[in-house]
């Protein structure tokens, strides 16, 4: 399936967000801050990233819904099980 890039700017916006964030903490690490704090922001950029993942497995699925697209049930659930 494929998406037109209006379809997942939301999507491409979260994980330019994602990006810069991790550039903070590749800084943050580079700089010494504590270890604690690095992990914590790590994580987040982490389950950023995740919900991108999701988002757009969810955008892809509501697409084959709404304009009736044949659905590869295999494959799809390959995707979606590849960012468990």
């Amino acid at each position: 399936m494929h998406l037109k890039p209006e379809e997942t700017k939301a999507v491409a916006l979260r994980m330019k967000r994602a990006h810069g964030h991790l550039a903070s903490v590749i800084r943050m690490l580079e700089e010494g801050a504590e270890c604690e704090d690095v992990v914590t922001q790590l994580a987040a950029v982490s389950k950023a990233i995740s919900r991108s993942g999701f988002a757009l497995v969810s955008t892809g699925m509501q697409k084959c819904v709404t304009e009736g697209e044949d659905v590869d049930v295999a494959r799809l659930e390959k995707v979606f099980l590849s960012l468990a």
